[in-house]
């Protein structure tokens, strides 16, 4: 259905390939899983699917994409769109109309579909993805899973036999993924549909996925078995990295075949207490940020009701809840510039002696009071280049790490001279965290921190954290990443219909929640563990740190 043949492509000033000689050829009713860091070229290889790195991106392509049978070189994506359905990272880039019925149409009457079938495809849509109840909304009322869910079904409705997804559960709770990736698995196994997809959380899809396609950075691709590509990938997600220290064979990528596995692991771990994944806070650190009573509304209706947090120097919150619970109104309102209809919010400096609401404050002070890294970055980026960027990060912070250092920790090898809007989602998300932390806030907020970032950029990101929380500084994050959650967090809050619903250590909630449990938590149940690296410590033997088996 998809073959690339001999496939190289080279953007002007770039220093080598982003592919190179790439021969691969993915089957009709194959879901193909294209895995590879932040910025090794996915977003190329998806793009060359449907003709837009040919006819619209730039750069030279040598050799042969054809999809099922159509040379892209000689059709452009006007002509594959009967064939080929792309979503791209940031679905509101790609919607075109007001309403999310509207949405759903939209590319049929492109087609010139019959009305009579649009009318039952956009039915068949609705209650496939869980949006009948949001037909009539406005676009852009709805939350950022809820839009990814219509982007999808936006191009679902033309019946395409090629699907194309860009990082597709990205901004998804647990539950909604798993819907999205059903409906997707439905596609393929009962109709055929040809699925390639990109995505960072593969914790999420590898189980569905037929065959993995990896980008190791070089330009070369490497197509194969899930199991097999994953054992010796620099990508490795927590099943399998505990697999490969269990030496499990095969290599399980799912929760029901690692429990199997896992049987002797846990015998051996019982009665073990796992160390803490993080240093504890304590109830005697001074208070930065006070919240009472944060009511917020639009147009009359209650949003978030009557919330009450405290977070205290070097404590960080994970703030969990399905699509639309109100995560991002909450943060907003703790930023300032969010609408706040009751209640209170105070910051003070780590050491609690000054208390202020940003909310009347001026934007530059209140910029270093609290930072937000919001759910689409991009929205603060205006200037031409990456440089640019960071040169007023500095110039506006005037601190000792240059927000350059921080970028080049979080996304290494960004250009100077790069269009922020040129680049991937991941890396608008690193640039965006470097400006923000630039002017050193006591508290930051951050929305969905990890869209778009791979395994290794998490990681990075998880480290800074934790380098700000020792500097006294505290955060909350809103994050639908449970893996995340579980290395990064002190507490989890969990919301649900503007509502706090729960409160506690990470530990407590996480093991106690098969929506937001890890991976290491639902492979070791009963037993209390989070993370691989709480496993591989706890388990062990005297003098063979890292060795499980």
């Amino acid at each position: 259905m998809i073959t690339f043949d001999q496939v190289t492509v080279h953007y002007d000033d770039a220093a080598g390939p982003a592919l190179g000689d790439v021969d691969l050829t993915v089957e009709e009713g194959e879901l193909c899983l294209v895995v590879g860091h932040t910025g090794v070229g996915k977003s190329t290889l998806l793009g060359a699917v449907n003709g837009l790195v040919l006819h619209f991106t730039g750069g030279t392509l040598y050799g042969r994409v054809t999809v099922d049978g159509r040379d892209t070189t000689h059709h452009p994506p006007r002509e594959l769109a009967d064939v080929v359905g792309v979503v791209g990272q940031d679905p509101i880039d790609g919607f075109v109309t007001d309403t999310v019925e509207e949405e759903l149409a939209y590319a049929m009457e492109q087609l010139a579909t019959p009305s009579g079938t649009m009318r039952k495809r956009v039915e068949e849509t609705l209650d496939l993805l869980g949006l009948a109840d949001l037909r009539h909304r406005a676009l852009y009322e709805l939350s950022g899973g809820q839009q990814q869910r219509v982007a999808i079904g936006s191009v679902l409705t033309a019946h395409p036999r090629v699907l194309v997804l860009d990082e597709p559960t990205s901004a998804l709770d647990p539950t909604a993924a798993e819907e999205v990736l059903a409906a997707v698995t439905r596609l393929v196994h009962d109709l055929g549909v040809t699925v390639l997809m990109a995505e960072h959380r593969l914790e999420r899809v590898v189980q569905y996925a037929d065959r993995v396609i990896h980008l190791p950075g070089d330009g070369s691709a490497q197509i194969g078995a899930p199991a097999d590509i994953l054992r010796t990938s620099a990508i490795a997600l927590p099943i399998v990295e505990l697999g490969r220290a269990a030496g499990w064979a095969p290599l399980p990528l799912s929760i029901r075949d690692a429990r199997r596995a896992a049987a002797p692991l846990r015998a051996r771990l019982a009665g073990r207490l796992p160390a803490p994944v993080r240093r504890p806070v304590t109830g005697d650190l001074p208070l930065l940020l006070t919240a009472r009573g944060v009511t917020v509304a639009y147009q009359g209706v209650a949003a978030v009701r009557e919330v009450d947090l405290d977070l205290r120097v070097g404590e960080i919150i994970a703030l969990k809840g399905r699509n639309g619970s109100r995560k991002s109104s909450l943060l907003w309102a703790f930023q300032g510039s969010g609408p706040r209809r009751a209640g209170t919010v105070k910051v003070s400096d780590t050491s609690g002696a000054t208390h202020t609401d940003p909310h009347p404050v001026p934007a530059a002070p209140a910029r270093r009071l609290v930072g937000l890294v919001p759910q689409t970055p991009a929205d603060l980026l205006y200037l031409e280049s990456v440089k640019q960027e960071l040169d007023q990060a500095d110039s506006d912070s005037d601190t000792r790490e240059k927000a350059r250092t921080v970028l080049d920790r979080l996304a290494p090898g960004i250009d100077d001279a790069t269009h922020p809007r040129d680049l991937s989602e991941g890396q608008k998300l690193a640039l965006v965290l470097a400006i923000q932390l630039s002017a050193t806030p006591p508290v930051i907020l951050l929305d969905e921190p990890t869209r778009g970032l791979d395994y290794r950029a998490k990681t990075e990101l998880i480290r800074i954290v934790d380098t700000l929380a020792a500097e006294g500084r505290a955060g909350v994050i809103s994050t639908h990443d449970v893996e995340f959650a579980a290395r990064a967090a002190d507490r989890v809050v969990v919301m649900a219909e503007g509502d706090v619903v729960a409160d506690g250590p990470t530990p407590e909630v996480i093991t106690s929640s098969p929506v937001f449990a890890s991976q290491a938590a639902k492979i070791l149940a009963p037993l209390t563990f989070l993370t691989v690296d709480q496993v591989m410590a706890s388990a062990a033997p005297a003098g063979e740190e890292g060795a499980l088996s």
